[in-house]
C-alpha cells in the first residue's frame, strides 16, 4: 500500500525556517516524481515544487522561487523542502504527492498524496 507521510511542520516566526519531509512506504520513491502543494484557508491549492526521479529536475511556485529547496533522498525513500525566509503568507497546510513519471519529469499532476502537515508562520 502507498502511503505518503509529511513531517516537520510548526509554529515559526517570520524569517525563520523549517524543513519537511515527505517519507514514502509500501513503494520505492525513486520510481516517482514528487511535489509540494499548500493549501490556506479559503485559499485553492497551490503547487510549491516538484523534483523528479532523477533529481535533475526542479521547479518552483514563483511565490517560493529564491527561498525554498527541495531535495530527495532515494536511499532513505524520503524528500524534503527546505525553507527559509518564511512569511505570513507562507501559512498552510503543506501535502507532498507522488506521481510515477518519467525520469525527468517534474510536473503539477499527482494521484497519490499524503495527509498534510501544517505551518503556521506568525509572530
Amino acid at each position: 500500500q502507498l502511503q505518503l507521510v509529511e513531517s516537520g511542520g510548526g509554529l515559526v516566526q517570520p524569517g525563520g525556517s523549517l524543513r519537511l519531509s515527505c517519507a514514502a512506504s509500501g513503494f520505492r520513491l525513486d520510481d516517482y516524481a514528487i511535489g509540494w502543494f499548500r493549501q490556506a484557508p479559503g485559499k485553492e491549492r497551490e503547487g510549491v515544487s516538484c523534483i523528479s526521479r532523477s533529481g535533475r529536475s526542479t521547479n518552483y511556485g514563483d511565490s517560493v522561487k529564491g527561498r525554498f529547496t527541495i531535495s530527495r533522498d532515494n536511499a532513505k525513500n524520503t524528500v524534503y523542502l527546505q525553507m527559509n525566509s518564511l512569511k505570513p503568507e507562507d501559512t498552510a497546510i503543506y501535502y507532498c504527492a507522488a506521481e510515477r513519471a518519467s525520469s525527468h519529469w517534474c510536473g503539477w499532476r499527482y494521484e497519490n498524496w499524503g495527509q498534510g502537515t501544517q505551518v503556521t508562520v506568525s509572530s
